[in-house]
């Protein structure tokens, strides 16, 4: 399971990376927060605010195992403006997944 954290804008770039090598799905959240950049100042209607949290996108993606370098590569490759805040990319060890319309298991549900 591969749980990526990439900015908004990168969307379109990563998800036609996926697709040129055969990744067929993911799941795509909304998400906020912030890491190294810890945020930033806006001035709105003449008042300063911080923000803390900023807006990101949070890709899940379900591979086997020897599509994980190759998935991984791929989003940190689309995914690279060379700015702070590009994102972060974390792997887990899937226990188990099952397609509930046929009732597969495994690598086939995915």
């Amino acid at each position: 399971m591969i749980t990526a954290i990439i900015k908004p804008f990168k969307l379109d770039d990563v998800r036609d990376a996926l697709g040129d090598i055969g990744v067929t799905g993911m799941t795509v959240t909304e998400v906020r927060g912030f890491g190294r950049q810890k945020g930033h100042t806006e001035l709105y209607r003449g008042a300063e605010y911080v923000v803390d949290f900023l807006p990101k996108l949070k890709l899940e993606i379900a591979v086997p195992d020897d599509r994980v370098e190759a998935v991984v590569e791929s989003i940190t490759e689309s995914a690279l403006s060379g700015r702070i805040g590009d994102g972060k990319i974390f792997v887990f060890d899937l226990e188990q997944a099952v397609r509930i319309r046929t009732g597969e298991a495994g690598d086939q549900a995915l």
